[in-house]
């Protein structure tokens, strides 16, 4: 940190913003594994044993049979989870720390890079707002939030390098951004908008001219292009894990938006307020914005007016202030205003679900990095309040730090573990369409089906035909005996997704149990389409093959799940039948 804060950030302020970043989540350090944490971290026996750590590269993020169309791949992140399973022993604690930890440092780093641009007061009252800033919350207290606070520390770790030299770098430290910026992307996907970042920086501290384009070029052309090969180099590797560079899924109960029929702007920008509220004022937060927290919209409402409205008031502000001069480090300049927006619109724009569309509609965590941006410009406007009135800008700046931070302490243990979350959740929106579905999971451990089945069904008329919403609740109803209504849905699921193998997976479990062995075979064939190398489908066709008579295809079938590596005796014993019994026909 020390060699990063030579500008005019100075040492100390960017190590007070770690140590209140620090204290402001110190708390969360004795939360457990909750929400996702259970499925990407301590469900998945992959990342638990170092032997097969190194295979879960060229894996997706999500460790279940839907995992690809999902989308995520994190190669970096997963690897440091699997690190610190071996090293915690898999302790929730030691995760938290870590996490706790890299949020200080990211705090750190917004101090010195904003050192390159602003006035040191401006930079460090930036780094303590994000320090304490109580969206973050779900990023730092829950333990795989650290994709995005790993992300994050990259991708400004990075900018800092490239603000530190404004010309031609030289081959090492070209080398040393590329290799942040490869990084970043391995951990967060969205970290592929660095070159618009780096680009913000360069022309933040310049006077912007067209006719200077050839010039800039000839000093940042170089890097631009190793950007954009490394950019290209990512996006190739995930088509290649994912079958795809985006995910085909929707986001949960949005599928209408995907159809093409609604046009999917007016649902987004019916979400900027809710974005705006939680960077002003986030009082009332979340762990859901699915449909029912956020509403679909099917034509011009007032939030999507309203959106456009602060949108477009975003953008005048946004010109009016880089118009006013090049940003410097000893003077307090308005451009920093037109900075801070820009770098939320670049950094946001991944996740906006306006280029395409992401898993979920809105999420807390997903706004850690573009937040940066609101820090920079809520720490110019501060301090300026601060020099034209010091005893109103420091009453003001002592007010808003102590509020956040009091809200961040208080929120943290909201992620300790499902039972809080999903009860907090429930209580605080009972509206939300997730919160439904966690109830009727919630009853149906508590055996109360008759319960349970009502939330699966306020769900399902809130979240519409979500794929994950119906194979989940499929599931739930088979292990729970419901086998007629848990097929029903499962049939559905299939139906409007043929592409995704989830749901004829769960399926060719149930018709192999119930002994429908043509059903089971359709079901296992479907599986196998989209995931061939799962033994599982593989041993149910092979079964159900048997048992229709058809030999010669269910010995084929019995060497794929061998070949597969299910090396039980059994699956040989199983064979050998099978061939003895074909060379007796």
């Amino acid at each position: 940190m020390e060699s990063l804060a030579g500008s005019g950030a100075g040492y100390r302020a960017p190590l007070l913003a770690v140590v209140v970043g620090v204290l402001a989540y110190a708390n969360s350090i004795a939360n457990g594994f909750a929400y996702d944490d259970n499925h990407i971290i301590a469900g998945n026996e992959d990342i638990q044993h170092l032997e097969r750590l190194a295979s879960t590269v060229l894996d997706p993020y999500w460790p279940n049979s839907y995992g690809r169309e999902l989308g995520l791949w994190r190669p970096v992140t997963t690897l440091v989870y699997g690190l610190q399973w071996a090293l915690w022993d898999g302790d929730a604690a030691g995760f938290h720390a870590v996490n706790v930890l890299l949020h200080g440092f990211a705090a750190g780093l917004v101090v010195v890079l904003l050192g390159y641009l602003m006035l040191r007061q401006a930079a460090l009252t930036a780094g303590l707002l994000f320090a304490v800033h109580p969206v973050h919350t779900e990023a730092v207290a829950n333990v795989v939030g650290m994709a995005e606070i790993l992300a994050a520390n990259l991708y400004l770790w990075a900018c800092i390098v490239a603000a530190r030299v404004r010309g031609r770098m030289r081959p090492g430290t070209l080398l040393g951004v590329l290799s942040l910026y490869l990084l970043a992307t391995l951990a967060k996907e969205h970290a592929i908008t660095l070159p618009g970042a780096v680009l913000l920086l360069d022309c933040s501290r310049r006077d912007v001219r067209l006719t200077r384009v050839g010039g800039y070029l000839a000093e940042r052309g170089p890097l631009h292009a190793a950007l954009a090969a490394v950019a290209g180099l990512v996006l190739a590797g995930r088509a290649a894990v994912l079958d795809g560079v985006v995910s085909p899924l929707s986001p949960l109960g949005a599928e209408v938006l995907a159809s093409g029929d609604v046009p999917r702007v007016w649902t987004i920008l019916g979400s900027w307020p809710v974005v705006l509220r939680l960077l002003f004022m986030p009082l009332d937060l979340s762990a859901d914005y699915a449909p029912g927290v956020i509403t679909l919209a099917y034509r011009w409402t007032p939030e999507s007016v309203l959106g456009v409205s602060t949108g477009l008031v975003a953008v005048a502000v946004a010109w009016t202030t880089w118009r006013t001069g090049p940003m410097k480090p000893r003077r307090l300049v308005p451009r920093s205003a037109g900075f801070g927006i820009l770098w939320f619109i670049i950094t946001f724009l991944p996740v906006s679900n306006l280029p395409f569309l992401t898993g979920v509609l809105l999420a807390e965590r997903t706004l850690y990095l573009p937040s940066v941006g609101f820090c920079a410009a809520a720490g110019w406007m501060i301090v300026g309040l601060r020099r034209e009135r010091p005893r109103v800008g420091n009453a003001l700046m002592a007010a808003i730090l102590l509020m956040f931070f009091c809200r961040t302490v208080g929120r943290n243990p909201v992620w300790s573990d499902n039972a809080t979350v999903f009860s907090t959740l429930i209580r605080e929106h009972p509206e939300s369409g997730r919160a439904q579905w966690l109830l009727g999971d919630l009853y149906f451990a508590q055996q109360r089906d008759r319960q349970g089945l009502a939330a699966y069904r306020r769900a399902i008329g809130l979240l519409g035909g979500s794929y994950p919403l119906l194979s989940e609740v499929g599931r739930r109803l088979n292990a729970a005996g419901h086998e007629r209504a848990g097929e029903h849905v499962l049939r559905s699921a299939w139906e409007q997704h043929p592409e995704l193998g989830l749901a004829p997976a769960l399926l060719a479990i149930l018709y192999d149990r119930q002994e429908r062995w043509q059903l089971a075979e359709e079901a296992a064939r479907a599986a196998l389409d989209t995931d061939p190398t799962n033994a599982l489908h593989a041993h149910i066709l092979a079964r159900s093959l048997q048992a229709q008579g058809r030999s010669p295809e269910a010995i084929e079938a019995r060497r794929t799940v061998i070949r597969l590596g299910e090396t039980h005796p059994q699956q040989s014993r199983w064979l050998e039948e099978l061939e003895r019994k074909a060379s007796e026909h």
